[in-house]
């Protein structure tokens, strides 16, 4: 059976779907509000969801297993989380502009899973988290190049959209690729690609640009689910610091989801500074970077240095100071929603981790009955379904896997009632029950049967 070919099946399973497309195309570029949610011949839209499932506009339902590219580790609607953000709601007002007591209770809830970060600050996103983190970089060390490794995801600004997708030159050492047209051409030249997972390599060329590079920004688990080694790691820090490059760790995507502690935690690894996102926002936007006081304190506004103050008659003064600001930092609604998150999460991480060990380990032996060659890659409560035999360590090994067939897969699964953009991570949450993995597992054995 062709891709094709499931394809038409598809577009009859979903024609309300295909219409509303059609529609958002006539007012939205390509139809959608960002580029990662489309998929060909055409997205599903949804219109509702509740635990682990996912409602469409045709009346369909699926086993969600996207979770919103991670941010819903608690799955949707979870009474905890809704019931904080009543609270919030009920409280007679959803944003104040001004500073207000959770911020310093988040920061310190943080602080008990991350102890990097010395000082926090908070953003809108897990991209402003990385941006943000790059200009502290910037302003702490005086140099204006960075490290960014193949493969790795840093966000959608012009700096970090090198290499993400595309591999190209030696394996040792790549060749920058830009991901997207209208980067500046001078971006090739400041942001240093690097080869995750080959220490020798990444030693050598963070020694060339010594002089002239900030920091390396990395995320430690490739994808969020190909995981670094020890050694690599060990080593990473040690050449960074004595280099006098920050060593930035996005932990965006692993946050909460390779461990309470992310990735660090599991690495027992103390970055300079630390950006999170997705998980700490409920499913609501927020980022966070945190990490060493003194890199930190750099944001800290001084008298006079308000860029804002109209009134300030020593204007000067402002560029002293690292500018960061936004409306929507710290919004009382979201921080109240990540709260009960993470507090939810206290009891349940180990429960969420093992179920996903559980799924995994289905999945595999599924696999194995039908004589498909196939492993599960990942940490935590994240994998990844990768059709290759090939040792997976770096990111070109993740592309000798077979995509094909993995799409093929992922369109069927669709009608069977799981829900994945086709060919991504598996994100899996607190409400995929044991009733749940069994129906995930019986909607494999069909479609890997018609395959």
């Amino acid at each position: 059976m062709t891709l094709e070919e499931i394809w038409k099946e598809y577009e009859a399973f979903a024609p309300n779907s295909k219409k509303q497309h059609e529609e958002a195309l006539k007012v939205i570029p390509g139809g959608v509000s960002a580029n990662i949610k489309y998929f060909d011949p055409f997205p599903l839209h949804m219109k509702g969801g509740n635990g682990p499932w996912l409602y469409d506009v045709d009346g369909h339902k699926y086993v969600d297993y996207l979770a919103s590219y991670g941010p819903l580790i608690l799955g949707h609607g979870y009474p905890e989380v809704k019931e904080a953000m009543m609270e919030q709601i009920q409280d007679g007002s959803i944003l104040y502009g001004t500073p207000h007591a959770l911020e310093a209770e988040m920061a310190k809830k943080l602080q008990e899973h991350f102890p990097s970060l010395e000082m926090v600050r908070y953003t809108n996103s897990g991209t402003e988290a990385t941006l943000f983190s790059l200009r502290l970089a910037y302003a702490f060390t005086g140099k204006y190049k960075i490290g960014k490794f193949e493969g790795h995801y840093h966000g959608g600004y012009n700096q970090v959209l090198l290499s993400v997708n595309s591999a190209k030159g030696d394996v040792r050492r790549p060749e920058p690729i830009p991901e997207s047209c209208g980067l500046e051409p001078f971006q090739k030249e400041n942001t240093i690609i690097l080869p995750f997972n080959d220490l020798e390599a990444t030693a050598a060329i963070l020694e060339e640009h010594k002089d002239d590079m900030a920091a390396v920004i990395m995320e430690p688990i490739l994808t969020g689910y190909c995981p670094a080694t020890q050694e690599f790691m060990d080593g990473l820090r040690e050449v960074t610091r004595r280099l006098g490059i920050l060593l930035i760790f996005d932990e965006v995507k692993t946050g909460f989801r390779a461990g309470l502690g992310g990735a660090q935690g599991y690495y027992h690894i103390k970055p300079d500074l630390t950006c999170l996102g997705k998980v700490i926002g409920a499913g609501l936007p927020m980022g966070v970077v945190g990490g060493r006081k003194e890199i930190l304190m750099k944001a800290a506004p001084l008298t006079g240095s308000d860029v804002f103050d109209v009134s300030n008659s020593h204007r000067s003064s402002a560029a002293d100071v690292l500018f960061h600001s936004g409306t929507y930092n710290g919004h009382p609604l979201i921080l109240r929603a990540g709260l009960a998150t993470i507090k939810v999460l206290e009891e349940k991480f180990n429960y969420i981790e093992g179920q996903t060990n559980k799924l995994r380990k289905g999945l595999e032996d599924i696999f194995k009955e039908f004589g498909i060659p196939m492993q599960t890659v990942g940490l935590g409560t994240v994998f990844n379904i990768l059709l290759t035999e090939h040792k997976i360590e770096k990111f070109r090994d993740i592309q000798t896997s077979d995509f094909e067939t993995r799409k093929k897969i992922d369109y069927m699964l669709l009608m069977e009632g799981i829900y994945n953009k086709p060919t991504n991570r598996y994100s899996v949450s607190a409400v995929h029950d044991d009733s749940i993995l069994d129906f995930t597992f019986e909607a494999y054995r069909k479609v890997l049967a018609r395959l």
